[in-house]
């Protein structure tokens, strides 16, 4: 049988090692006896960059678990939280319950309850001064983001150093609030956003809410009644600032030069739908 190659299955999933850095799991090997088959992970380079279907679940930033990390980290008096789309819509209750100790900005291009703040997100330096906050986060707001490379690079310039920032977006949802609908996410094109080149270390990321898809039957001929597999709701990410000097030097190329690195296409592209 095939010794486990724990350092490389660490380098593999920077999530895992956070998570046996903080002690959730006892080394990778217990991580990869638990979760190998529900996440598809591989403790070895070739099928990490080969493999056709890795879905990556999130765990801390789950739609279930983002509000209690925010709570358990930044519900302390003097600690400054930022909410990008804090509009209500519903309700406060959430927020007044999770977040009631910090000292709170709602954000939004909309005026309305909960918002101190409206302006356009890709400017947020225009409003606030760089160094500014713990805690920059938001829900559901990513995908109506036009261009969310420019508020990723927002938020690392208003973040003070080891700041975090969390994000729940979608990766599989209906269209909605257009025409301001632009992007759906996965866990990978977030970690693309908020990157080591921009001075983010990764906490967690991945994606939850698993979705039973199908093609109805006025779909083309050759895909109706088809299964859609691998269809999430939601995408997270929480990362933390550790690098501020990286902002100053940063370029876009820089991180998909990095990619090209690190993993490639699969030569193997599976389905073909088109």
């Amino acid at each position: 049988m095939k010794k486990f190659n724990e350092e490389q299955y660490l380098k593999n999933y920077p999530d895992v090692a956070a998570a046996v850095e903080r002690g959730q799991f006892k080394n990778g090997e217990e991580h990869f006896n638990l979760f190998r088959k529900l996440e598809g992970r591989f403790d070895d380079k070739k099928n990490v960059l080969s493999s056709k279907a890795i879905t990556k679940r999130s765990s801390l930033a789950s739609h279930n678990n983002m509000w209690q990390w925010i709570s358990k980290n930044f519900n302390k008096k003097d600690i400054n939280v930022l909410e990008i789309g804090s509009r209500s819509v519903a309700s406060n209750a959430i927020r007044n319950k999770s977040i009631p100790l910090c000292n709170y900005t709602g954000f939004d291009v909309i005026a309305g309850p909960n918002v101190d703040v409206v302006g356009d997100a890709h400017r947020l330096s225009d409003y606030f001064k760089k160094d500014s906050f713990d805690l920059i986060f938001s829900f559901a707001v990513f995908e109506h983001i036009a261009m969310p490379w420019l508020l990723s690079a927002e938020i690392a310039n208003l973040l003070k150093p080891n700041g975090c920032t969390a994000h729940e977006t979608h990766f599989s949802f209906s269209e909605h609030e257009l025409p301001w609908h632009f992007f759906q996410f996965n866990n990978n094109a977030l970690e693309v956003l908020f990157c080591k080149e921009l001075g983010f270390k990764l906490i967690d990321s991945g994606l939850d809410n698993p979705i039973d898809g199908v093609f109805s039957s006025s779909a083309s001929s050759y895909l109706a009644g088809k299964k859609v597999e691998h269809l999430y709701c939601h995408s997270s990410i929480i990362s933390k600032m550790t690098n501020k000097r990286a902002f100053k030097n940063f370029d876009w190329i820089s991180v998909a030069d990095r990619l090209k690195e690190e993993s490639m296409y699969p030569s193997e592209s599976g389905k073909k739908w088109l």
